[in-house]
């Protein structure tokens, strides 16, 4: 058998120890498929002192991430200490350029600097692998980089946030609000302590830059200001939706048309009964339109320590077994910015839900604005009257265009009878 593969590894955290038990466990498995073993020769963490269940005493201890880089014989550097620059983008490029390979599960590392440390990689005839910085355990980028690669791929939609996801499954399944669940997910460890990577968005909208890359052939690109999290998702709009038929989601989504590509984080209504539908707790899924594919539909776990370290070895096995290719499916030199598509051309159907003051004329004075912008009611949804305090409606609407249905609902709020912000969310219906 081939030499081993040395590893220096950067992070003992929940992550950095799932690798170490998971390349100790299962030595015999990893060697057999990799051609070779695959051995961590030098580790570092924060504080060298801490127990964590493993024995280093085999392995050289590195004060700084960058202190991994000054070991001989290193082939491979494993970060998961997370952060989209400082140290985990320093290791980064000091390994590709010493033409190391260099394996990471930071989606924030990728989605900011994916490009470069492509362009690294190749020059430099090193692998970059990343299985493990998007839905865990589910191989979605080596899905979207090798299985699909003879495909033209035009949309995905990804429930990517397990965190967001148990909470919108556990509002639907107790009628509790956001607030409450989400410190019970902080209790369960499923939610940090600052939840707002998560719940804002941010997470999401990192996993689907580098997806929408892969997909589309560009470089990854975030585009902020399409991203919207789940804070002001009530239980009231869950009861509704699911009177409609739907379950609502948080999704990444990435388009592709006519050169341009659109991507957006978004809570949406989807079919209580297609796939997405149905995927439920901490669970991701990625759902993947294209020609000559029957749209592929991966899920699994997203997160936690066995998924994402079995992601991170699994780029290592590639590794050891010579397989190199270019990170993003195309030579890192092809991989430009995309064109951008406005999304507020994007035409789709909606749901609207309004609290307003329960008097006469207000459903006509709703009806006029969405006359004015030739928005049409599909169905409306009234539980009740108290006359002259707040009561929701719900309306959900023909297919439009978001601009004009965006412009509708911010009309709407500055209407007298209206009590609170609107809550506007498109429906994704072919899913």
């Amino acid at each position: 058998m081939r030499q081993s593969l040395r590893i220096g590894l950067a992070g003992l955290g929940t992550v950095g120890v799932g690798v170490f038990n998971l390349l100790q466990e299962n030595a015999d498995i990893i060697a057999a498929r990799a051609g070779r073993p695959l051995q961590i020769v030098a580790v570092n963490a924060r504080d060298a002192n801490r127990a964590r269940g493993v024995d280093l005493k085999n392995c050289v201890w590195a004060a700084r991430p960058q202190d991994l880089l000054s070991i001989e014989n290193l082939d491979a550097v494993v970060e998961v200490i997370g952060g989209a620059d400082g140290d985990a983008l320093a290791l980064a490029e000091g390994a590709l350029r010493r033409g190391r390979h260099f394996v990471t599960a930071n989606k924030a590392l990728i989605a900011h600097h994916g490009a470069e440390l492509a362009k690294l990689a190749e020059a430099h005839n090193a692998g970059l692998g990343f299985e493990a910085a998007v839905a865990g355990c589910v191989p979605v980028v080596r899905a979207l980089r090798d299985g699909l690669a003879a495909s033209r791929i035009t949309a995905l939609h990804g429930i990517l946030n397990g965190t967001c996801n148990y909470i919108l499954t556990q509002m639907r399944e107790t009628g509790q609000s956001f607030a409450t669940i989400l410190k019970q997910a902080q209790q369960k460890g499923y939610a940090e302590a600052d939840p707002a990577l998560d719940v804002e968005g941010t997470d999401t909208a990192h996993k689907i830059a580098i997806l929408a890359a892969l997909a589309f052939g560009k470089a990854p690109v975030l585009t902020k200001g399409n991203t919207t999290g789940i804070g002001h998702i009530t239980p009231t709009d869950i009861r509704f939706a699911g009177e409609l038929g739907y379950r609502i989601k948080l999704l990444g989504i990435g388009r592709e048309q006519d050169g341009k590509i659109s991507q957006s984080v978004e809570p949406c209504l989807v079919p209580a009964s297609s796939p997405l539908g149905m995927v439920e707790d901490v669970y991701n899924a990625l759902f993947i339109t294209g020609n000559y594919v029957e749209t592929p539909f991966l899920s699994g776990r997203g997160a936690g320590r066995e998924p994402t370290a079995a992601a991170v070895v699994s780029d290592l096995i590639d590794l050891a077994r010579g397989r190199i290719g270019p990170a993003f499916g195309i030579p890192a030199s092809q991989l430009r910015a995309p064109m951008l598509a406005d999304t507020g051309d994007d035409v789709c159907g909606f749901y609207l839900r309004l609290n307003v003051i329960d008097k006469p004329g207000v459903i006509a004075d709703l009806s006029a604005i969405l006359r004015d912008r030739m928005i049409s009611i599909e169905a409306l949804l009234q539980r009740g009257r108290d006359p002259g305090q707040p009561v929701p409606i719900v309306m959900k609407m023909h297919p439009c265009r978001a601009r004009d249905m965006r412009e509708a609902a911010a009309r709407m709020a500055k209407l007298e009878a209206c009590a609170e912000t609107p809550c506007l969310l498109r429906i994704e219906e072919d899913l």
